[in-house]
Protein backbone atom coordinates (compact mmCIF):
# COMPACT_ATOMS: atom_id res chain seq x y z
CA UNK A 1 0.00 0.00 0.00
CA UNK A 2 2.79 2.24 1.05
CA UNK A 3 4.63 2.01 -2.75
CA UNK A 4 1.40 2.38 -4.60
CA UNK A 5 0.67 5.94 -2.29
CA UNK A 6 4.60 6.73 -3.32
CA UNK A 7 4.22 5.89 -6.56
CA UNK A 8 0.68 7.92 -6.62
CA UNK A 9 2.73 11.18 -5.09
CA UNK A 10 5.64 11.05 -7.38
CA UNK A 11 3.26 10.56 -10.73
CA UNK A 12 0.02 12.50 -10.37
CA UNK A 13 1.62 15.43 -12.31
CA UNK A 14 1.90 12.80 -15.61
CA UNK A 15 -1.64 10.79 -14.78
CA UNK A 16 -3.26 14.38 -14.64
CA UNK A 17 -1.82 15.35 -18.13
CA UNK A 18 -2.95 12.10 -19.04
CA UNK A 19 -6.73 12.35 -18.04
CA UNK A 20 -6.91 15.78 -19.26
CA UNK A 21 -5.34 15.31 -22.76
CA UNK A 22 -7.62 12.22 -23.17
CA UNK A 23 -10.91 14.59 -21.76
CA UNK A 24 -9.28 17.67 -24.28
CA UNK A 25 -9.56 15.32 -27.16
CA UNK A 26 -12.54 13.65 -26.26
CA UNK A 27 -14.28 17.17 -26.21
CA UNK A 28 -13.23 18.19 -29.53
CA UNK A 29 -13.98 15.02 -31.20
CA UNK A 30 -17.46 15.63 -30.30
CA UNK A 31 -18.01 19.56 -30.15
CA UNK A 32 -18.73 19.35 -34.65
CA UNK A 33 -19.82 17.08 -36.88
CA UNK A 34 -17.05 18.13 -39.07
CA UNK A 35 -14.49 17.22 -36.35
CA UNK A 36 -16.32 13.70 -35.51
CA UNK A 37 -16.42 12.31 -39.38
CA UNK A 38 -12.53 13.56 -39.44
CA UNK A 39 -11.52 11.68 -36.20
CA UNK A 40 -13.80 8.35 -37.80
CA UNK A 41 -12.12 8.84 -41.05
CA UNK A 42 -8.43 8.70 -39.39
CA UNK A 43 -9.51 5.64 -37.06
CA UNK A 44 -10.78 3.64 -40.01
CA UNK A 45 -7.14 4.31 -41.51
CA UNK A 46 -5.45 3.01 -38.93
CA UNK A 47 -7.97 -0.18 -38.33
CA UNK A 48 -7.30 -0.43 -42.02
CA UNK A 49 -4.21 -0.64 -41.88
CA UNK A 50 -3.83 -2.74 -38.75
CA UNK A 51 -6.46 -5.63 -40.49
CA UNK A 52 -4.00 -4.86 -43.60
CA UNK A 53 -0.20 -5.41 -41.69
CA UNK A 54 -2.24 -8.69 -39.99
CA UNK A 55 -3.26 -10.31 -43.55
CA UNK A 56 0.35 -9.76 -44.97
CA UNK A 57 2.28 -11.44 -41.53
CA UNK A 58 -0.16 -14.34 -41.45
CA UNK A 59 0.28 -14.47 -45.35
CA UNK A 60 3.95 -14.93 -45.16
CA UNK A 61 3.51 -18.12 -42.53
CA UNK A 62 1.01 -19.40 -44.98
CA UNK A 63 2.85 -19.24 -48.13
CA UNK A 64 4.30 -22.52 -48.12
CA UNK A 65 0.80 -24.15 -47.69
CA UNK A 66 -0.67 -21.67 -50.17
CA UNK A 67 2.31 -22.59 -52.86
CA UNK A 68 1.99 -26.10 -52.54
CA UNK A 69 -1.78 -25.72 -53.26
CA UNK A 70 -1.13 -23.70 -56.83
CA UNK A 71 1.65 -25.89 -57.76
CA UNK A 72 -0.87 -28.84 -57.64
CA UNK A 73 -3.65 -26.47 -59.14
CA UNK A 74 -1.18 -26.02 -61.92
CA UNK A 75 -0.17 -29.61 -62.80
CA UNK A 76 -4.35 -30.28 -63.10
CA UNK A 77 -4.61 -26.97 -65.13
CA UNK A 78 -1.53 -28.34 -67.58
CA UNK A 79 -2.77 -31.85 -67.63
CA UNK A 80 -6.28 -29.95 -68.59
CA UNK A 81 -4.84 -27.90 -71.67
CA UNK A 82 -2.50 -30.98 -72.90
CA UNK A 83 -5.56 -33.34 -73.23
CA UNK A 84 -7.55 -30.51 -75.15
CA UNK A 85 -5.01 -30.63 -77.22
CA UNK A 86 -4.55 -33.81 -78.01
CA UNK A 87 -8.65 -34.19 -78.60
CA UNK A 88 -9.37 -31.15 -80.19
CA UNK A 89 -6.71 -28.99 -81.93
CA UNK A 90 -8.14 -27.12 -84.22
CA UNK A 91 -11.14 -26.02 -81.81
CA UNK A 92 -9.08 -25.07 -78.69
CA UNK A 93 -7.86 -21.50 -79.82
CA UNK A 94 -11.35 -20.86 -80.94
CA UNK A 95 -12.70 -21.85 -77.59
CA UNK A 96 -10.21 -19.63 -75.41
CA UNK A 97 -11.02 -16.88 -77.15
CA UNK A 98 -14.41 -17.10 -76.43
CA UNK A 99 -13.67 -17.90 -73.11
CA UNK A 100 -15.46 -15.22 -71.12
CA UNK A 101 -14.09 -14.78 -67.87
CA UNK A 102 -10.45 -13.18 -66.32
CA UNK A 103 -8.96 -13.98 -63.06
CA UNK A 104 -7.50 -11.36 -60.75
CA UNK A 105 -5.61 -12.45 -58.09
CA UNK A 106 -6.15 -10.96 -54.54
CA UNK A 107 -5.96 -11.19 -50.60
CA UNK A 108 -8.36 -11.45 -48.27
CA UNK A 109 -8.33 -8.66 -45.68
CA UNK A 110 -10.88 -9.29 -43.47
CA UNK A 111 -12.85 -12.36 -42.81
CA UNK A 112 -15.42 -13.58 -40.48
CA UNK A 113 -17.11 -16.70 -39.95
CA UNK A 114 -19.50 -16.76 -37.10
CA UNK A 115 -21.95 -14.04 -37.72
CA UNK A 116 -25.47 -15.05 -39.77
CA UNK A 117 -24.25 -12.86 -42.47
CA UNK A 118 -20.54 -13.14 -42.90
CA UNK A 119 -18.50 -10.71 -45.68
CA UNK A 120 -15.04 -10.81 -47.04
CA UNK A 121 -12.73 -7.77 -47.22
CA UNK A 122 -10.23 -7.84 -50.53
CA UNK A 123 -7.27 -5.77 -51.41
CA UNK A 124 -8.39 -5.54 -55.03
CA UNK A 125 -11.06 -2.61 -56.27
CA UNK A 126 -12.04 -0.82 -59.16
CA UNK A 127 -8.78 0.21 -60.39
CA UNK A 128 -7.65 -3.89 -60.72
CA UNK A 129 -10.35 -3.97 -62.72
CA UNK A 130 -12.78 -5.77 -59.96
CA UNK A 131 -16.71 -4.67 -60.85
CA UNK A 132 -19.95 -6.02 -58.33
CA UNK A 133 -21.33 -9.61 -59.28
CA UNK A 134 -17.58 -11.48 -59.78
CA UNK A 135 -17.08 -15.00 -58.36
CA UNK A 136 -14.51 -15.16 -55.71
CA UNK A 137 -12.99 -18.67 -55.52
CA UNK A 138 -9.98 -20.01 -53.79
CA UNK A 139 -6.38 -20.87 -56.41
CA UNK A 140 -7.91 -24.37 -56.57
CA UNK A 141 -11.54 -23.30 -57.58
CA UNK A 142 -13.17 -23.70 -54.81
CA UNK A 143 -16.23 -21.31 -54.55
CA UNK A 144 -16.27 -18.66 -51.31
CA UNK A 145 -18.82 -16.04 -52.23
CA UNK A 146 -18.81 -13.17 -55.02
CA UNK A 147 -18.44 -9.46 -54.67
CA UNK A 148 -21.15 -7.01 -53.84
CA UNK A 149 -19.46 -3.23 -53.56
CA UNK A 150 -16.27 -1.88 -55.26
CA UNK A 151 -13.94 0.98 -53.80
CA UNK A 152 -11.38 2.03 -56.26
CA UNK A 153 -8.93 -0.27 -54.17
CA UNK A 154 -10.78 -2.35 -52.26
CA UNK A 155 -14.05 -4.88 -52.64
CA UNK A 156 -16.23 -6.47 -50.31
CA UNK A 157 -17.71 -10.20 -51.06
CA UNK A 158 -20.71 -11.78 -49.65
CA UNK A 159 -19.36 -14.85 -48.49
CA UNK A 160 -20.58 -18.36 -48.88
CA UNK A 161 -21.26 -18.53 -45.36
CA UNK A 162 -24.32 -16.23 -45.52
CA UNK A 163 -27.52 -16.76 -44.91
CA UNK A 164 -28.70 -14.17 -48.11
CA UNK A 165 -25.93 -16.50 -50.07
CA UNK A 166 -27.88 -18.38 -53.20
CA UNK A 167 -26.54 -20.18 -56.28
CA UNK A 168 -27.46 -23.18 -57.71
CA UNK A 169 -25.01 -26.69 -57.76
CA UNK A 170 -25.12 -30.44 -58.84
CA UNK A 171 -24.27 -33.65 -57.67
CA UNK A 172 -21.37 -34.41 -59.97
CA UNK A 173 -22.06 -34.38 -63.50
CA UNK A 174 -25.17 -35.21 -62.84
CA UNK A 175 -28.17 -33.13 -65.02
CA UNK A 176 -30.08 -32.73 -61.32
CA UNK A 177 -29.40 -28.98 -59.69
CA UNK A 178 -30.83 -27.97 -56.42
CA UNK A 179 -30.32 -24.48 -54.35
CA UNK A 180 -27.02 -24.10 -52.37
CA UNK A 181 -27.63 -22.24 -49.28
CA UNK A 182 -25.93 -21.43 -45.57
CA UNK A 183 -28.79 -22.01 -42.40
CA UNK A 184 -26.16 -20.19 -40.30
CA UNK A 185 -25.27 -23.16 -37.96
CA UNK A 186 -21.70 -25.02 -38.88
CA UNK A 187 -19.11 -22.82 -40.77
CA UNK A 188 -18.23 -26.02 -42.54
CA UNK A 189 -21.27 -27.33 -43.81
CA UNK A 190 -23.73 -26.00 -46.40
CA UNK A 191 -26.95 -27.30 -47.33
CA UNK A 192 -28.04 -28.34 -50.94
CA UNK A 193 -31.75 -28.31 -51.11
CA UNK A 194 -34.63 -29.00 -53.99
CA UNK A 195 -32.59 -31.48 -55.13
CA UNK A 196 -34.79 -34.02 -57.35
CA UNK A 197 -35.30 -37.61 -56.35
CA UNK A 198 -34.26 -38.67 -59.45
CA UNK A 199 -30.50 -37.20 -58.49
CA UNK A 200 -29.14 -40.39 -56.76
CA UNK A 201 -26.94 -38.40 -54.17
CA UNK A 202 -24.22 -40.57 -52.63
CA UNK A 203 -21.89 -39.68 -49.73
CA UNK A 204 -18.65 -38.65 -50.63
CA UNK A 205 -19.60 -37.15 -54.28
CA UNK A 206 -19.09 -33.83 -55.49
CA UNK A 207 -21.52 -31.01 -55.14
CA UNK A 208 -20.42 -28.53 -58.16
CA UNK A 209 -21.78 -24.74 -59.40
CA UNK A 210 -24.14 -25.52 -62.49
CA UNK A 211 -23.13 -22.56 -64.76
CA UNK A 212 -26.48 -21.40 -64.20
CA UNK A 213 -25.69 -18.26 -62.11
CA UNK A 214 -24.19 -15.35 -63.69
CA UNK A 215 -21.58 -15.42 -60.26
CA UNK A 216 -20.04 -18.96 -61.41
CA UNK A 217 -18.55 -20.74 -63.93
CA UNK A 218 -20.07 -24.68 -64.73
CA UNK A 219 -18.19 -27.26 -62.29
CA UNK A 220 -16.59 -24.93 -59.54
CA UNK A 221 -16.01 -27.00 -56.23
CA UNK A 222 -17.90 -26.72 -53.53
CA UNK A 223 -17.85 -29.48 -51.50
CA UNK A 224 -19.00 -33.05 -51.34
CA UNK A 225 -21.81 -34.77 -49.54
CA UNK A 226 -21.91 -35.55 -46.26
CA UNK A 227 -25.56 -36.94 -45.86
CA UNK A 228 -29.03 -36.69 -47.18
CA UNK A 229 -32.90 -37.23 -46.85
CA UNK A 230 -36.17 -37.28 -48.59
CA UNK A 231 -38.42 -34.53 -48.20
CA UNK A 232 -42.15 -34.81 -46.44
CA UNK A 233 -43.27 -34.88 -50.03
CA UNK A 234 -41.48 -37.37 -51.48
CA UNK A 235 -40.34 -35.16 -54.64
CA UNK A 236 -36.55 -33.73 -53.58
CA UNK A 237 -33.58 -34.50 -51.87
CA UNK A 238 -32.01 -31.86 -48.76
CA UNK A 239 -28.13 -32.75 -48.70
CA UNK A 240 -25.26 -31.76 -46.04
CA UNK A 241 -22.55 -30.42 -48.17
CA UNK A 242 -18.95 -30.20 -46.41
CA UNK A 243 -17.07 -27.18 -47.88
CA UNK A 244 -14.03 -27.87 -49.86
CA UNK A 245 -12.40 -25.20 -48.16
CA UNK A 246 -11.70 -23.60 -44.65
CA UNK A 247 -13.66 -20.50 -44.28
CA UNK A 248 -11.65 -19.63 -41.51
CA UNK A 249 -8.24 -20.14 -42.94
CA UNK A 250 -8.53 -17.98 -46.14
CA UNK A 251 -6.22 -15.97 -47.33
CA UNK A 252 -5.26 -15.57 -50.88
CA UNK A 253 -8.54 -16.20 -53.62
CA UNK A 254 -8.89 -15.37 -57.31
CA UNK A 255 -11.58 -12.65 -58.28
CA UNK A 256 -13.36 -14.23 -61.60
CA UNK A 257 -15.06 -11.49 -63.76
CA UNK A 258 -17.82 -12.72 -66.16
CA UNK A 259 -16.91 -10.09 -69.18
CA UNK A 260 -20.08 -11.32 -70.83
CA UNK A 261 -21.96 -10.78 -67.82
CA UNK A 262 -22.79 -7.16 -68.91
CA UNK A 263 -24.60 -8.36 -72.25
CA UNK A 264 -26.57 -11.16 -70.93
CA UNK A 265 -28.14 -8.62 -68.79
CA UNK A 266 -28.93 -6.38 -70.97
CA UNK A 267 -30.25 -8.66 -73.20
CA UNK A 268 -32.45 -10.51 -70.42
CA UNK A 269 -33.72 -6.66 -69.31
CA UNK A 270 -35.00 -5.98 -73.17
CA UNK A 271 -36.60 -9.68 -72.98
CA UNK A 272 -38.64 -8.54 -69.98
CA UNK A 273 -39.42 -5.15 -71.25
CA UNK A 274 -41.01 -6.84 -74.02
CA UNK A 275 -43.32 -8.68 -72.36
CA UNK A 276 -44.70 -6.54 -69.89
Amino acid sequence: MYRLVEFLRRSYVTILFVVLEIAAVSFYIQSTPYTRARMLSKLYSVTGWAAGARSEVVSYFALAGENRALNERLALLEAEVAALRETAPDVTPEVAEDFPYSFIAARVVANTVNRPRNFITLNRGLRDGVVPESAVVTPSGAVVGYVLECSERYSVAMSILNVDFRTSGKIGESEYSGSIEWRGDSPYEITLCNLSKYADPEEGKRVLTTGFSHYFAPDMMIGTVESFEMDETQTSYTAAVRLSVDMSRLQNVLIVRNEALGEVAELEERVRNSYN
